[in-house]
């Protein structure tokens, strides 16, 4: 787990060690055990180091195998049984990385390598036989990759800031205008800086050195599985239990020392009690979880982290975040997020990043992904009433109340706001009251659309949310937040063989006589407490109410933004909380960054 950068002068020019060393000296806390640079003519490649495998200096990167050069981010769980493979194929290797192995795996089956990995990535060869780079992301998207190309540089990093300092500080309308309306800010290969691109999970970027040339391919399609669909509810449990428990086990591999992030939810403390049993029967120490407690009891979800704790015998880590925290550490939140986000849940988030630090684990197994996989939403209900029935839709109703945390009202209103787009639009619209005429072109959101009309179909709604909405912006903030503190995090749902068990195994068994995720809490049973397995009153990583008002200490640098005075008629009177929110992040945003707005 790293920080890569990487710059090509296309006009000619030596790059000077310096500039390439400015671009890795941003992203030092990403690697702060070691530095590495590959500098020939107009190209070079820059690396931090987080040693995770092979903590000796042979994992030192860029990493040179025969006449390739590497800079990576991320782990290839999976590297022990594609090196044996590639072993029996005549490679040789010097080292016990992980990195080597994609070099070798490259020159042996070439970009379709990728193919192969099971794991999270983001990584860049240098390719001097083809004078190519080939660059590659993850499935995903759980590990980042942002790039800058135009007529003079081609430039990439693991971290925007890196390509900040290169003068990028104009802010993308159209992202500010997403955040604010729909509230979705890493949808598309666009950022909040204008011109700084991100290249898309499970996609691969070739760039020719000789021509000047960028192509971008798309070499993973996410779909259902008509073998899994096909099984019968036992089958699919055992299946998925299986492929999920390896999951866990594989990314417990590792050189130094593994624990877990703790909510008391279903999907944490599924992943904290199997991890415990495969760990502690190889470790003399107990494995350790870090639980982030609210104090607000309307979402502290301690009570049911210690029952975990009990019963998997953890080595429990609790802390306790207060507005002062926050107030003093929220513009560095801000500087590591780079970007405006959603809520003061990612605040919880950082702290329990910093916790993992200070108990010395350097990794981090977390539950991200289990609600989209597994259909753990309250809005996906939605997508099977529209299905039904009159008479079987009203028995749905009434299963969901039960079963759920959901009251009859609030089913009714999802299924409203969800289906129907013009309802939404309403509801989104009259948020950002104030809003200057001149914006309202950004509002015709086709987001909005493609939500209504997946609504239709589980699997379709699923889709949308794994590739392009929910999913990635949460693996944004993760990626972020850890790396902020040189924690590797590591995501089981994400196993790109558990999630497709997950997405194809039939809709009715994820949501089954009203309980979500289903399959999960049977599973669960073997391992959980009941009261866990079996929970209805799903919370989520939320932050106590307290939080929200946390842009009071604010007040001068929100009513001093030029971004939002030009966006806004009156800033100072916004009605919804989220709105508030918002105001506060664009301008910390807005401050931390220096953005300029151009129209």
């Amino acid at each position: 787990m790293c920080g890569i950068a990487g710059i090509i002068k296309k006009e000619g020019g030596e790059v000077l060690k310096k500039e390439i060393k400015a671009l890795t000296d941003i992203v030092a806390h990403r690697g702060p055990d070691d530095e590495g640079f590959y500098i020939s003519g107009q190209l070079a490649l820059g690396h931090r180091r987080l040693s995770i495998l092979d903590l000796s200096p042979a994992g030192h990167q860029p990493m040179i195998y025969k006449d390739l050069v590497i800079t990576f981010n991320g782990e290839i769980y999976n590297y022990l049984e594609l090196k044996e493979e590639l072993g029996n194929a005549g490679f040789q290797f010097q080292t016990q990385t992980d990195t080597e192995v994609i070099e070798a795996a490259y020159l042996f089956w070439g970009e379709n390598c990728i193919n192969h990995f099971n794991g999270m990535w983001s990584f860049v060869i240098y390719d001097p036989q083809k004078n190519i780079l080939f660059c590659s992301r993850d499935r995903f998207g759980i590990k980042p990759f942002y790039y800058i190309n135009n007529p003079t540089i081609f430039a990439f990093g693991s971290e925007i800031k890196q390509l900040h300092s290169l003068g990028f500080r104009k802010v993308n309308t159209k992202i500010l205008m997403d955040y604010l309306y729909i509230g979705y800010e890493n949808h598309t290969q666009e950022t909040f800086f204008k011109d700084v691109f991100q290249l898309e999970p499970a996609h691969n970027l070739r760039y020719d050195i000789g021509k000047g040339e960028i192509t971008i391919k798309r070499y993973y399609q996410l779909e259902l599985k008509g073998d899994i669909n096909n099984l019968e509810l036992e089958e699919s449990a055992s299946l998925y239990e299986q492929r999920i428990n390896d999951a866990i086990s594989l990314r417990l591999r590792s050189d130094v020392k593994v624990g877990t992030c703790l909510s008391g939810g279903l999907d944490s403390s599924y992943i904290a009690s199997v991890a415990a049993k495969y760990y502690n029967k190889k470790s003399k120490n107990r494995f350790t979880s870090i639980t982030a407690q609210s104090g607000d009891p309307k979402n502290d979800e301690t009570l049911y982290a210690k029952m975990v704790v009990d019963s998997a015998n953890l080595n429990a880590k609790f802390i306790r975040p207060e507005k002062i925290d926050i107030s003093k550490d929220i513009r560095r939140i801000v500087y590591h997020q780079e970007e405006p986000f959603g809520g003061p849940s990612i605040l919880m988030q950082y702290y329990v990043m910093k916790s993992a630090k200070e108990s010395g684990c350097s990794v981090l197994l977390d539950g991200q992904g289990g609600d989209e996989t597994l259909l753990g939403y309250e809005r996906y209900y939605i997508s099977f009433l529209k299905n039904l029935p009159f008479r079987e839709s009203l028995r749905w109703f009434k299963k969901i109340k039960q079963k759920s945390r959901l009251t009859l009202k609030e089913v009714i209103l999802y299924y409203f706001y969800f289906n129907f787009s013009f309802l939404r639009r309403f509801g989104l619209r009259k948020r950002i009251q104030g809003l200057r005429k001149k914006y309202n072109k950004y509002l015709n959101n086709q987001l909005i659309y493609e939500y209504a009309k997946s609504t239709r179909n589980p699997y379709d709604l699923q889709y949308l949310e794994i590739t392009k909405t929910q999913l990635r912006h949460l693996l944004n903030y993760e990626d972020k937040n850890s790396m902020a503190w040189s924690v590797e995090t590591r995501l089981p749902f994400l196993d790109y063989q558990a999630l497709e068990a997950a997405v194809s195994i039939k809709a009715n068994y994820k949501i089954y006589n009203g309980w979500s995720k289903y399959i999960l809490r049977k599973i669960g049973c073997k391992v959980l407490p009941s009261e866990i397995a079996w929970r209805k009153n799903k919370v989520g990583f939320e932050a106590p109410e307290k939080f929200w008002n946390i842009e009071k200490d604010y007040e001068t640098l929100i009513f001093n933004s030029k971004i939002l005075n030009r966006l806004f008629k009156d800033i100072s009177k916004p009605k919804n909380e989220k709105l508030r929110w918002k105001f506060l992040m664009i301008a910390l945003w807005e401050k931390e960054f220096e953005m300029e707005m151009e129209d």
